[in-house]
C-alpha cells in the first residue's frame, strides 16, 4: 500500500503527527505504520496505534532495543498517537467571518500560519494557511486551508502553490528561491515577514496603506481584476513600503 492510496483524513493525521515527532518524516511514520498495523491504514486502524508501537517501532530504527534514548520523548508520543486518534488535531477554535464589503478594490490574503492567528510559518513547512479578505476598512478570515496533504505529493512546493492561486498576496516567514518563483507564477505577491506576529496585527499595517497612498505594486493588485491579477517579475524580499 502506497502513501497515494491513503484516505485524505488518514493522510493528514499522520502527517500532523510526524510534525510533532523531532527528527521523524512522513515516511519514517508511514513505514512504521505499516508494520504495525494489519490490512489497509485508515481512520479506523489508526485509532489502534499505541505509544507503545511508536517507541517499540523507533528504537527498533535506531537500534536502541530498550527504547531509550531514541531522541524522542514521551509526551510528544502521546501527543502524535492523540493526533492519530483524531482527539487532537488542532485545539484553537478559529471562527470563519463573512467579507460584507464590495469585492472591488478589495485584496485576498494568505498568511503561513502553524497555530491560532499567527503569522508563524514557512511557506514550504506550515501547517496551515489562513485566507483573508481584506480592504482599507475591512478585514475578515474568510479560510484556513491545511496544508498537510502537501506532504504526499510529487511536487510539495507546487501544491502549495496552488492552494493560495486564488489569493493576491502572501506573507511567510521564510519562502526558498525556487518556492518563491512557484508561488510568483501562481500570480501572488510575495512578503517576507521574518519576524512574524500576530496576523491581523501584521495585516493591520498593510491594511493602513491600502486607505491611505498605497505603492504601485499594490495599487495594481487592488485595482485589478481577477483575471488580470498582477505577477511579480522579479523574485525578491518585499515589504509593504516598496
Amino acid at each position: 500500500m502506497s502513501a497515494s492510496n491513503l484516505e485524505r483524513e488518514a493522510a493528514l493525521k499522520i502527517a500532523l503527527a510526524a510534525r510533532i515527532l523531532p527528527g521523524i518524516t512522513v515516511s519514517q511514520l508511514l513505514e512504521v505504520l505499516f508494520s504495525r498495523l494489519d490490512g489497509e491504514i485508515n481512520e479506523e486502524t489508526l485509532k489502534t496505534v499505541t505509544v507503545t508501537d511508536l517507541k517499540t517501532s523507533f528504537a527498533s530504527v535506531d537500534g536502541e532495543e530498550d527504547g531509550e534514548d531514541i531522541g524522542i520523548g514521551l509526551e510528544e508520543m502521546k501527543e502524535a498517537v492523540r493526533i492519530l486518534w483524531g482527539e487532537s488535531t488542532d485545539e484553537e477554535s478559529i471562527k470563519m467571518e463573512t467579507f460584507e464589503g464590495p469585492q472591488e478594490g478589495s485584496i485576498r490574503v494568505a498568511v503561513a500560519s502553524n497555530s491560532e492567528e499567527q503569522l508563524n510559518g514557512h511557506f514550504g513547512s506550515c501547517i496551515r494557511y489562513l485566507i483573508y479578505q481584506m480592504s482599507g476598512t475591512e478585514l475578515k478570515l474568510i479560510d484556513a486551508r491545511s496544508a498537510l496533504a502537501a506532504d504526499f505529493s510529487d511536487d510539495k512546493n507546487l501544491f502549495r502553490a496552488n492552494l493560495i492561486a486564488d489569493c493576491d498576496v502572501g506573507y511567510f516567514v521564510s519562502v526558498g528561491g525556487p518556492a518563491a518563483a512557484k508561488v510568483i507564477r501562481a500570480g501572488v505577491y510575495i512578503i517576507k515577514e521574518i519576524a512574524g506576529g500576530e496576523a491581523r496585527e501584521v495585516l493591520g499595517r498593510l491594511q493602513q496603506v491600502m486607505a491611505g497612498s498605497p505603492p504601485p505594486w499594490l495599487a495594481k493588485i487592488m485595482g485589478a481584476k481577477t483575471e488580470d491579477r498582477i505577477r511579480c517579475e522579479s523574485l525578491k524580499e518585499t515589504s509593504i513600503e516598496e
